[in-house]
């Protein structure tokens, strides 16, 4: 029954009688107790699984993108159930909403879920297959991941479209709007800008103020610095600001946003202009509907267009340029060059070119 004096003579006594009361019946209450310190929800497997693999991830950075996945698409879900109990429906209600406009994400996504549960039925938290699992499972509901969308092929806005779609985003209230124009103007991934602290912002810097980030929240695993536009620096003045939370443009309760936070907000812009018998953005080869990371397709495209420097562009967008000898010999990031860049663009989304 458990010590006293947590537990009292009075509570040891009803719980005895009740124990009695089972076995009367057929039960076996020191067998019931058993399976249910066996009971394990998903998010607190997720957490055992961590504990347990924490070495065989190669970073910080790996096991927090591992966490951030689950905890963004699965925990909303399937978090609180028991492990046990998850079936494939419950799969498929995860991975659906986002298995053709995130294929890369939904499929790593599987894999990680798959993993937890794998180790769930190992540990004795669950029986039965694993409802993850893709070969003669999941493949006979959902679409192949190569058959659906190349990597990186993320519906982007035209670049024609481009000011219209600003001018209505611009329409729009909320931290989640705000942070998606933020992302726009400073053509940044989702994480980063979910991520950005006050301390990283440095207003007092030669030549205007810097938005530096940390190699942990960056794909290239490398510092990155963003010079801001004075769009840019305007929402960050007008935000507000929460006690407790160091985050730039937090949630509710003060934590991060989300990454489908801010996708809800293109999708709620998509979903008005179809309502009002407009096409709205559509990416001009796909036909879908614009995502965030599309942004930086549409800011790349308009690079292209207007004749911008190849390596300047690139290293706006924080990606690799040339081989490691190349790099290695580069000792500037063209910190002002990328200012002026940014200026361009953001005159550009205003339409102010």
């Amino acid at each position: 029954m458990g010590s006293f004096p947590t537990i009292s003579l009075a509570d040891a006594r009803e719980a005895a009688n009740e124990n009695k009361r089972l076995i009367r019946a057929g039960h076996d209450p020191i067998a019931a107790k058993q399976r249910d310190r066996r009971v394990l929800t998903f998010s607190q497997a997720v957490e055992r699984y961590l504990e347990k693999k924490e070495a065989e991830f190669r970073n910080e950075k790996h096991l927090k993108q591992w966490r951030s996945t689950l905890d963004t698409y699965a925990s909303p879900i399937i978090g609180k159930m028991q492990a046990q109990a998850i079936t494939l429906p419950d799969i498929v209600k995860v991975l659906e909403p986002i298995w053709t406009t995130k294929t890369e994400t939904a499929s790593r996504l599987r894999g990680r879920i798959e993993s937890v549960l794998s180790w769930a039925t190992v540990a004795g938290y669950r029986t039965g297959e694993n409802p993850a699992r893709w070969k003669g499972n999941l493949d006979a509901v959902l679409p192949k991941p190569g058959k659906v969308a190349k990597a990186g092929n993320f519906p982007a806005v035209p670049i024609k479209e481009a000011a219209d779609w600003f001018e209505n985003l611009q329409s729009r209230d909320g931290m989640a709007a705000q942070a998606l124009q933020f992302l726009t103007l400073c053509a940044s991934r989702s994480g980063e800008v979910r991520g950005m602290t006050w301390q990283e912002v440095d207003w007092e810097a030669d030549g205007g103020p810097i938005w530096t980030i940390p190699a942990i929240r960056m794909k290239s695993s490398s510092e990155h610095r963003v010079p801001l536009s004075k769009a840019a620096q305007r929402i960050l003045e007008r935000l507000p600001r929460m006690k407790g939370t160091d985050y730039v443009f937090f949630a509710p309760m003060g934590g991060q946003l989300s990454d489908m936070t801010i996708s809800a907000v293109m999708r709620r812009m998509q979903e008005t202009a179809v309502k009002e018998g407009r096409t709205g953005w559509l990416d001009p080869k796909t036909k879908r509907p614009a995502v965030p990371h599309g942004l930086r397709s549409t800011f790349r495209d308009w690079c292209a267009e207007n004749g911008i420097d190849h390596v300047l562009a690139e290293m706006a967008l924080a990606h690799r340029v040339g081989s490691d000898v190349e790099r290695a010999y580069r000792r500037s990031d063209l910190l002002q060059r990328r200012r002026d860049l940014l200026e361009q663009w953001s005159r550009f989304l205003k339409g102010r070119a």
